[in-house]
């Protein structure tokens, strides 16, 4: 009871401590000099299951708020939504940003349309440039590895990129830490620019970064992005059971979403949800204050489909876990470290 207490009046202290200076907390990306804000904006929701009119509604809020770093890709709802960021920054807005796309997913079926070549990756970046409207990205991420690409060509593909003046920092998503750390070898040895940057799927329902390449980040200076931060939503309480899925949810618009909603994943929203409820949080906030604190982690990317989502999930920037708090959700989620992943994205 005195802990429940005592958070509600922490949050009531750090709500007007918000709404009088409109905080946000920065850090490195990585080793890197770029700052960017420890929540960024996901927008794979963009021009899906948030139509143009409300997007832009976000970003503007998010900007608002402190948000500097707004995650994208190529393919997010078949390119909608790098186009709705393009019209949403127009008008002296790109300055306020750091701006991350991707390539290498496949954008078709035929030839030279996926992986990380130099054809495909080039031809991408400036689609993408035209789509946002803008003439550099300022963290330009390959979207899984590419086993039938050498690394030299893909590495030396975005040092050009980087010299040319149209990327500015590069990054990596869904690499095994051997892969990575083969990537950040070849390099040192060729002496192009380095990833600064892993973005990964990590929450409490997938701890499974934490057994290599949490400790590959720490040595070698690069800064984790986590995605899916809440499980698709599961750590939010959204869902209690498979078939009790809420209008308008992911899992409704998506039906491959289903395969996520599995009994141990339901369980542990529960936990969650009972924790949060002592401490006087939303489980949302609270899974989201557990992972921004964890190392190596630079910016926790939040997608939202409503502006109302995205100022309830920033309320996680002044929660301070105390430690009783942060146990509990260490060994509540301790069977997720060994566990298979929540969610991988891999070239076939």
């Amino acid at each position: 009871m005195l802990l429940q207490i005592t958070a509600r009046i922490l949050l009531e202290i750090l709500h007007v401590k918000r709404e009088e200076m409109d905080t946000m907390e920065y850090r490195r990306l990585g080793g890197s000099g770029l700052e960017v804000s420890v929540l960024g904006l996901g927008t794979n929701a963009f021009g899906k299951r948030a139509d143009e009119a409300a997007s832009i509604r976000i970003i503007d809020r998010a900007l608002d708020c402190g948000v500097n770093f707004i995650d994208t890709a190529n393919i997010y709802a078949g390119t909608e939504s790098e186009r709705i960021i393009g019209q949403a920054l127009e008008g002296g807005k790109r300055h306020r940003v750091v701006l991350a796309t991707k390539a290498g997913l496949p954008r078709g079926n035929g030839p030279n349309e996926r992986g990380s070549s130099r054809l495909h990756l080039m031809r991408e970046l400036e689609e993408s440039l035209r789509r946002l409207k803008t003439d550099y990205v300022d963290l330009y991420q390959i979207h899984t590895f590419d086993p039938h690409t050498p690394l030299e060509e893909t590495l030396r593909t975005l040092d050009d990129m980087v010299r040319a003046g149209k990327v500015r920092y590069i990054g990596a998503s869904n690499y095994a830490a051997w892969e990575l750390m083969k990537a950040l070898g070849v390099s040192d040895r060729g002496g192009f620019v380095r990833y600064v940057s892993i973005q990964i799927g990590y929450s409490l329902a997938d701890r499974t970064p934490e057994r290599e390449l949490v400790p590959l980040c720490l040595d070698q200076g690069l800064g984790i992005i986590p995605y899916f931060p809440l499980a698709g939503g599961i750590l939010t309480g959204k869902y209690s059971s498979p078939e009790a899925v809420p209008a308008g949810s992911r899992a409704e618009t998506d039906p491959n979403f289903q395969r996520y909603l599995k009994d141990k994943y339901l369980q542990l929203g529960r936990k969650v949800g009972d924790l949060a409820a002592e401490c006087g949080l939303s489980p949302g906030v609270l899974s989201l204050a557990w992972l921004k604190d964890r190392p190596a982690v630079s910016t926790v990317i939040v997608g939202a489909t409503r502006a109302e989502q995205l100022d309830e999930n920033l309320k996680c920037v002044d929660v301070v876990l105390d430690e009783e708090v942060r146990r509990a959700l260490d060994e509540m989620s301790r069977p997720f470290v060994h566990d298979e992943p929540f969610s991988a994205f891999r070239l076939s």
